[in-house]
């Protein structure tokens, strides 16, 4: 079974970016869509971004549309989240996580989660 290992969060000043990446260990999911949720303090899990297996259907909540981008790389069981004009509100820990099904915006739509990584955006 997959395991997912997110990492690439940090600290930055709002307006900066980051690069997250997921990487897969044990079999490949290059025929899954994925996913990346972001949960602060005290709030629910929520969504940020989803993408089909081939990369090709990307989705994301309005809060990030035009700030983040999601993308994937099958051959190298990777998943990326780019984060441009970050904002303070974007502090969260950032997790990946594999789809199991055709919704792909609620948590309960995923069946493989990584560990998470912490993402702070100072103002």
């Amino acid at each position: 079974q997959v395991q997912l290992v997110e990492s690439g969060g940090g600290l930055v000043q709002a307006g900066g970016s980051l690069r997250l990446s997921c990487a897969a260990s044990g079999r490949s999911f290059s025929s899954y869509p994925m996913g990346w949720f972001r949960q602060a303090p005290g709030k629910e899990r929520d969504f940020v971004a989803a993408i089909s297996w081939s990369g090709n259907t990307p989705y994301y909540a309005d809060s990030v549309k035009g700030r983040f981008t999601i993308s994937r790389d099958n051959a190298k069981n990777a998943m990326y989240l780019q984060m441009n004009s970050l904002k303070p509100e974007d502090t969260a820990v950032y997790y990946c996580a594999r789809g199991q099904g055709l919704r792909l915006t609620t948590r309960y739509d995923y069946n493989v989660w990584g560990q998470g990584t912490q993402v702070t955006v100072s103002a």
